[in-house]
């Protein structure tokens, strides 16, 4: 059994819901920067910034950190 499970509170929840929910909170201007993705930057979509994401793990990894960061209990509101 592993004991490694860092992405644990991401089970059930997809890569569009996650990025659904940051360009809801944060716009795509927002996302640029806080996290500097061409795909976020020049027209941006959903459907081609999920394409990007899948085959990236390293700025998929990015999104859901800061996805993360955003559900934490201490995290400022941001409303």
């Amino acid at each position: 059994m592993s004991t490694n499970q860092p992405q644990r509170s991401l089970d059930g929840i997809t890569l569009e819901s996650i990025l659904s929910q940051l360009v809801d909170t944060y716009g795509w201007s927002g996302l640029t920067q806080r996290i500097d993705l061409r795909c976020f930057s020049h027209e941006p979509s959903i459907k081609s910034s999920l394409k990007f994401l899948r085959k990236t793990p390293w700025a998929r990894t990015k999104v859901e950190q800061l996805y993360l960061h955003g559900k934490a209990p201490d995290a400022p509101d941001t409303d």
